[in-house]
């Protein structure tokens, strides 16, 4: 038997292929299914199942693709409902994949047909279990994104979680191997480990929801506090997921629609599509087609434009670096962002050499906010970074603001000029260029974030480690 994770770290998500023998399987796959088909014939095995964990929201998964290429059946857990030919597990049933078997353990709380899988060893042994989003390493799954299509709270599903992993999964051996659905950086939970692969009984004596003296009430109090608004984009992948989507291929070959300066204009003209700059933000700070958002392809790009763009169906026209235009259009459709209508021929230099007009953002090195703020106490700064690291510790005197719902704070916004960071520059440059697009040009750019900030003598809040928030 072999099983190996992969990992993609701007969804922080990952994805499993398990060999026996002369077959194989592989659990919740991504979108670009290639990889696992080129695994299976290296190894001189057939892929028998697609295993799902349960209808991603944060992501569209390859199964439809990988099913139609492979001839392999797709399974889910009970309960679930597809518009595709599948095998609807019970709770219990074992799927056997050469000399070992797959078992799937119903654990409904993430979502109703959340499922984890067991794998079950040569001798029979408890080998590992497939945890989806139900159990991830430092934390469990969210109980909120399932609510629109149930009659249930957060908090009912929260219980039904509670039941799941004590009747399920903590009964099992400390030594299983948890493969989780996804690690530190995904929306799918609070307080995610950096590590993608642990053992049960190291959770069990580090993960604070799966204390064995906590109670129910207890659970559902931790898990549901402090859990950030579901991001709007999530009910449609799941719909995609679902029903179905177009072949990643069809895809691909749709969006290299390269357009010169002047049909690049003309299309986002007739069609409103949105331009989307997926450049690095070093270079977008320079100069920039006016109107156009930045989200760099060198940060999580997939997860900002589900966030912050929302709708999967809008068109959109893509600003890139020569030789990055498949990647962009790979990655953009990882969240169901399908519709690239058209990408800038030569890139930005294209549009400056036709002598197009061109935006700038404004920015200032960490070191000269500092002399600002020491020497003016009515310096404006806004912290667009997460809720938790805001709390962590900020500049002192800095108002929040958080990217993800950047657009409910834009009246909030002060008038007069101010300064705008995150961490590093990513996330602050993609608020940078939102402001713009609404019309909002008074926001000053600190140049390497917050880790920049810290090295001056910038004053700042005392530090609260996460954990304890």
């Amino acid at each position: 038997m072999e099983i190996k994770q992969i990992y993609t770290g701007c969804l922080a998500q990952g994805s499993y292929y398990i060999k026996c023998c002369d077959e194989a399987a592989i659990v919740d796959p991504l979108r670009e299914v290639q990889q696992y088909i080129d695994m299976a014939e290296r190894d001189g095995v057939k892929i028998k199942y697609i295993f799902e964990t349960h209808f991603h929201a944060d992501f569209v998964s390859g199964h439809l693709t990988l099913a139609e290429k492979t001839g392999a059946q797709i399974v889910y857990g009970p309960t679930a409902e597809t518009s595709f030919d599948s095998i609807i597990a019970e709770d219990g049933q074992r799927f056997k994949i050469g000399k070992i078997e797959i078992e799937a353990l119903h654990t409904p709380g993430h979502t109703m047909e959340s499922t984890t899988y067991l794998v079950h060893g040569k001798q029979g042994e408890h080998h590992a279990i497939f945890s989806g989003d139900t159990v991830f390493l430092g934390d469990v799954g969210r109980p909120d994104l399932a609510q629109k299509g149930t009659n249930m709270t957060q908090e009912d599903l929260a219980g039904m979680l509670f039941d799941s992993i004590r009747n399920k999964i903590l009964p099992l051996g400390d030594d299983v191997i948890i493969y989780p659905g996804h690690g530190a950086g995904s929306a799918c939970g609070k307080n995610m480990s950096k590590e993608t692969i642990g053992t049960l009984g190291h959770e069990k004596k580090h993960n604070y929801a799966l204390r064995e003296d906590m109670t129910k009430d207890e659970f559902v109090k931790e898990l549901c506090e402090g859990l950030p608004k579901p991001l709007e984009y999530f009910g449609f992948n799941v719909a995609m997921n679902k029903h179905g989507y177009k072949s990643i291929d069809e895809v691909i070959d749709s969006g290299q629609n390269m357009l010169s300066v002047e049909d690049f204009i003309s299309t986002s003209e007739q069609s409103e599509a949105l331009i989307l700059d997926v450049r690095h933000q070093r270079e977008f700070i320079k100069g920039f087609i006016p109107g156009s958002i930045f989200i760099g392809l060198s940060g999580t790009f997939a997860p900002w434009v589900g966030a912050l763009l929302v709708d999967v169906k809008m068109p959109l026209l893509l600003v890139a670096e020569p030789g990055t235009e498949v990647e962009a259009i790979t990655r953009l459709s990882r969240v169901g962002f399908d519709n690239v209508i058209g990408i800038l021929n030569g890139g930005f230099n294209s549009w400056k050499e036709a002598g197009k007009r061109v935006d700038t953002i404004t920015a200032v090195s960490a070191s000269e906010l500092a002399e600002k703020v020491n020497s003016d106490s009515n310096t404006k700064v806004i912290d667009v970074r997460r809720p938790s690291e805001y709390s962590a510790e900020h500049l002192d005197g800095a108002s929040h603001a958080p990217l993800s719902f950047l657009t409910d704070y834009l009246e909030r916004l002060p008038k007069e000029d101010f300064y705008m960071h995150c961490a590093g520059g990513y996330r602050s440059v993609i608020a940078n260029s939102i402001l713009k697009k609404h019309g909002i040009h008074n926001a000053i750019e600190v140049l390497g974030g917050y880790n920049a900030i810290v090295k001056t003598d910038a004053p700042r809040t005392d530090f609260v480690c996460p954990d304890s928030i």
